[in-house]
C-alpha cells in the first residue's frame, strides 16, 4: 500500500506484522494486542494511520481521560452505538457499570449490521492506567472476544512491558509487539519530511541534519524535535531571506544559528516560554550568553523525577531501614518510640555519615513520597542509573 508508506515513515516492519494480524474484515482477528514502547516513538499514531486507511471500525479510548470503570466503559460503548447508528445521531447514551453489563450491552451494539461481519477494533491508549482500576478489567478485555462470542479485537499502548501488566492469578497472554526508538536516520527521514514548500528539500535536509547535531545526544523524543525544528527554521533561514547569504552557504548559516541553538538548548523539555516569546527573544539583538526572559535556574535544574530520587536517597541514607514503615506508611499501627530513642540519643546518624541502600528500598521511598503514582517507564531507571552513578562516584573520591 503505496500511501500508508508514504504516510507512516520509517515503521514499515510494525505496519506490516499489524496488517497480517488484523487480516480479512470478516475473519476473526487475534482477541488482543500488547504494543509498548517509549515516548514519541509512534505507537498511537501508526495505530490511528492504520485503522483509517484500511476504514476498519474501531473506537479509540484515552485511559487517562477514562479514569474510572464506568466512563472506560461506556465511552467505548457509546463511540461503538455512533459506529453502529445511522448518521441522524439520533442514538441515546448507554450508561454500563460493570463489566458484566458491558459485555451484554456489546453483545447488542455489535448486533448492528454494519458491524456483525466485520472485525470491531477497541484501542486503549495509556493503558497502564488500568491497573489502578478493578483487577477483572485487564483479564476481561484480553477475553473479551470469547465473553462476548464476537468477532473483536483489543489493542493496548502501553509505555510499560507487559510484564508489569500480567495479573498474579494469569490471564489470556495477548501479542505482544514491541516499537523500538527512532534512530538518528530515521529522525532525519522524518524531520526532513516536514519541510515547507517554499524551500527546498535539500535545504531543509541540511538545517535537520544541524539540529539533530546539536540535540540529539540529549533529546530523542520526537514530538521535541519537532517542536524545535518549527521553531528554529526561521532563525535559520533568515540570512537567506535577507539576500545575505544563499542556500547552500551552510558555514554561514550555521554561525547565524549556533547562539540561539545553544539558547535553546537550555530549555529543551521545560518550556518555561511559549512560542511566541521564543520568537520575541530570537528578534532583540542582545548577548548570546543571556537568557532573556528565563528563569536564572534553568541551566542547572534537574528532571521532575530526578529531585525526588535524589530526595529518596537521601531519606534511604540517613534513615535506618526498619524506620521506613513509620515514617512512609499510612496504617503502621503502634510503634513504642521509648527503647528506640534510649539506644540511639547519644549518636547521631548525620554524624555518622551515609550509609548504603539497596536500589529496592529507594525505589519504595520513591513511589512514597511522590504524590502521583510513578509508573516504571525507562526514564525512571535510567535518571535512576544516572543518580546511582554519580553517587558512587563521590564515594570512590571520598
Amino acid at each position: 500500500m503505496p500511501h500508508l508508506e508514504n504516510v507512516v515513515l520509517c515503521r514499515e516492519s510494525q505496519v506490516s506484522t499489524l496488517q497480517s494480524l488484523f487480516g480479512e474484515r470478516h475473519h476473526f482477528s487475534f482477541p488482543s494486542i500488547f504494543i509498548y514502547g517509549h515516548t514519541a516513538s509512534g505507537k498511537t499514531y501508526v495505530t490511528q494511520t492504520l485503522l483509517k486507511t484500511l476504514e476498519l471500525p474501531h473506537v479509540f479510548v484515552n485511559c487517562v481521560e477514562c479514569f474510572t470503570l464506568r466512563l472506560l466503559l461506556e465511552q467505548i460503548l457509546n463511540k461503538l452505538n455512533h459506529l453502529s447508528s445511522s448518521e441522524d445521531g439520533c442514538s441515546t447514551e448507554i450508561t454500563c457499570e460493570t463489566f458484566n453489563d458491558f459485555v451484554r450491552l456489546f453483545k447488542q451494539v455489535t448486533a448492528a449490521e454494519n458491524l456483525k461481519d466485520q472485525t470491531v477494533y477497541i484501542v486503549l491508549d495509556k493503558a497502564e492506567y488500568l491497573r489502578d482500576m478493578e483487577a477483572n478489567l485487564l483479564p476481561g478485555f484480553l477475553r473479551l472476544q470469547e465473553l462476548a462470542d464476537r468477532n473483536v479485537t483489543v489493542l493496548f499502548l502501553s509505555e510499560i512491558v507487559w510484564e508489569k501488566f500480567r495479573p498474579n492469578t494469569g490471564c489470556f497472554e495477548p501479542f505482544v509487539l514491541y516499537f523500538p526508538d527512532y534512530s538518528i536516520g530515521n529522525l532525519q527521514k522524518i524531520l526532513s519530511h516536514d519541510h515547507p514548500p517554499e524551500y527546498s528539500a535539500d535545504f531543509y535536509a541540511a538545517y535537520i541534519n544541524i539540529l539533530l547535531g546539536v540535540f540529539y545526544t540529549v533529546c530523542r523524543d520526537l514530538k521535541e524535535l519537532r517542536h524545535l525544528a518549527v521553531l528554529n527554521f526561521p532563525k535559520y533561514c533568515e540570512p537567506v531571506v535577507k539576500g545575505e547569504a544563499s542556500e547552500r552557504d551552510t558555514r554561514k548559516l550555521w554561525r547565524n544559528i549556533e547562539p540561539h541553538l545553544k539558547k535553546a538548548m537550555q530549555t529543551v523539555y521545560l518550556r518555561e516560554v511559549s512560542s511566541s516569546q521564543w520568537e520575541k527573544l530570537q528578534k532583540d539583538d542582545t548577548d548570546p550568553g543571556q537568557l532573556k526572559g528565563l528563569s536564572a535556574h534553568t541551566h542547572v535544574e534537574l528532571p521532575y523525577y530526578s529531585k525526588f530520587i535524589l530526595i529518596a536517597a537521601y531519606l534511604a541514607s540517613y534513615n535506618p531501614a526498619r524506620t521506613d514503615k513509620r515514617f512512609f506508611l499510612k496504617h503502621h499501627g503502634k510503634i513504642k518510640k521509648t527503647n528506640f530513642l534510649k539506644k540511639h540519643e547519644k549518636t547521631s546518624n548525620h554524624l555518622l555519615g551515609p550509609k548504603p541502600f539497596p536500589l529496592d528500598r529507594l525505589l519504595a521511598i520513591l513511589y512514597s513520597i511522590v504524590d502521583s503514582r510513578v509508573a516504571p517507564t525507562a526514564n525512571i531507571f535510567s535518571q535512576n542509573g544516572i543518580h546511582a552513578t554519580l553517587s558512587w562516584i563521590k564515594r570512590i573520591q571520598k
